[in-house]
């Protein structure tokens, strides 16, 4: 898949998406606009969730979550974080955070959207931590 060569700006930053986002699903990052740009295949400390037509994070234990990351533009933070049900005094679905995220020999730091634990109502964990594989 060929990228354009992106326009670097203090305010891009960086996604981890792990779940409907990744390309090829029901909410394919590529949509938005200004278009994200595809960084890497990468790997995170997590547990997920299967909850339906979509899954959740739990940050951090010993489980890997496979994802992708992505920079993207304030304007598309702002649609993700509508579209994730996030809310400033996090009783929303999900919440954000910030990840280091590892890539060969380079560490991204990655916003994150980390299902609300009070929303996980003892839905079954997804083994392979691939959402992609699961679904």
């Amino acid at each position: 898949m060929m990228h354009d060569e992106p326009i670097a700006t203090p305010f891009s930053r960086y996604v981890f998406v792990y779940g409907t986002l990744r390309a090829g699903g029901s909410n394919d990052i590529r949509r938005f606009r200004p278009a994200p740009r595809y960084v890497a295949s990468a790997r995170i400390a997590g547990t997920l969730y299967h909850l339906g037509g979509y899954p959740g994070v739990v940050l951090g234990g010993e489980g890997r979550v496979q994802g992708e990351i992505w920079q993207v533009d304030p304007a598309v933070e702002a649609q993700l974080d509508v579209l994730e049900d996030v809310r400033p005094d996090g009783t929303g679905e999900y919440r954000r955070t910030s990840v280091a995220v590892e890539v060969d020999q380079s560490t991204f730091d990655c916003l994150v959207y980390e299902i609300n634990p009070d929303r996980l109502r003892g839905n079954p964990v997804i083994a392979s931590g691939d959402w992609m594989r699961a679904r």
